[in-house]
């Protein structure tokens, strides 16, 4: 039968999405789903990594609950998390907005800004990291001025989590930039001489007509940058390996180190799940509590 036959007919109407989805879900199924089963019945377990993995029931969760380093990893992973949301948010806002627009030398000064998204995080860390040196780095010079005397930002507990929270700000506002700049150029026009002819000056159509047309985009952000801010780890790593003590210990780097320092996989993969659970959880939350999931339009007409 046709396909044009197949979709007119009221009883196979979902069959060719069906068939269409397949590929991706069998993908998901092998790449994601099954690799986290795996995870879950390995945190069941007692292994080194190298030997047979020895049955241990819910050690290492009753183990998860009770530990404090966990309870620390997870309260800055929280906090790395809302303070990611609200630096980058309103920032890549604004410069979505303006980056949409026609202003002078706009397309140079974007393509400035973009430049963070060309580089891997960890080429961006081993930079930050020369330059936050302080033997030899900028931050010997300007420390002073910060609060700093000696230069070693990295060496304070407050000042090490501001460093990750800024160099995780600095790489992926440009990307959520892009989003926003996208949804504003999506904004019919007629709203905006629509507002013009009432009187409304430059902020009033801000607040009036971009950022209500923007929410779609606003929440699309917000999830990516939950859980991005969730399962961060590589500038961790390399920026200060969880320090100074465990004061940048976030749950992803707990997770590497429990694994792949002191070889207790079955406790590291309690760590992951935990991970998984609670940025899934965090993802369908935000989508419930926004009514993301209707997906309505919010452009003129549609």
């Amino acid at each position: 039968m046709p396909l044009s036959g197949v979709m007119a007919h009221p009883g196979g109407a979902g069959r060719p999405g069906t068939l269409w989805a397949l590929p991706g879900l069998v993908f998901f199924t092998l790449f994601a789903m099954l690799p986290m089963g795996l995870v879950a019945l390995l945190s069941l377990t007692s292994w080194d990594g190298i030997g047979t993995p020895s049955w241990s029931g819910g050690a290492n969760w009753s183990r998860l609950w009770n530990d404090p380093t966990m309870r620390q990893a997870v309260w800055l992973s929280l906090l790395l998390t809302a303070l990611s949301w609200l630096v980058q948010t309103p920032l890549a806002l604004l410069l979505g907005v303006w980056a949409a627009g026609r202003q002078r030398a706009r397309a140079v000064l974007s393509a400035i800004f973009f430049l963070p998204l060309l580089a891997s995080s960890v080429a961006l860390a081993l930079l930050w990291k020369s330059l936050l040196d302080p033997n030899f780095g900028i931050i010997g010079d300007i420390g002073p001025w910060i609060g700093f005397a000696d230069g070693d930002l990295l060496g304070d507990p407050q000042g090490a989590f501001a460093a990750v929270l800024f160099v995780a700000s600095w790489q992926f506002i440009p990307f959520h930039t892009l989003l926003y700049q996208g949804g504003t150029r999506q904004i019919p026009a007629s709203l905006y001489d629509a507002a013009r002819i009432d009187g409304a000056g430059t902020v009033r159509q801000f607040f009036h007509i971009t950022l209500p047309q923007l929410r779609n985009t606003v929440i699309t952000s917000s999830v990516l940058m939950v859980v991005g801010a969730l399962t961060f780890f590589d500038t961790v790593l390399i920026l200060t390996q969880g320090g100074p003590g465990t004061d940048t210990t976030i749950v992803p780097y707990l997770m590497y180190k429990t694994g792949f320092d002191a070889f207790k996989m079955g406790y590291a993969s309690a760590v992951a799940t935990t991970l998984v659970v609670v940025a899934t959880g965090v993802s369908l939350l935000l989508v419930r509590l926004t009514g993301f999931g209707a997906m309505r339009s919010t452009r003129e007409g549609m």
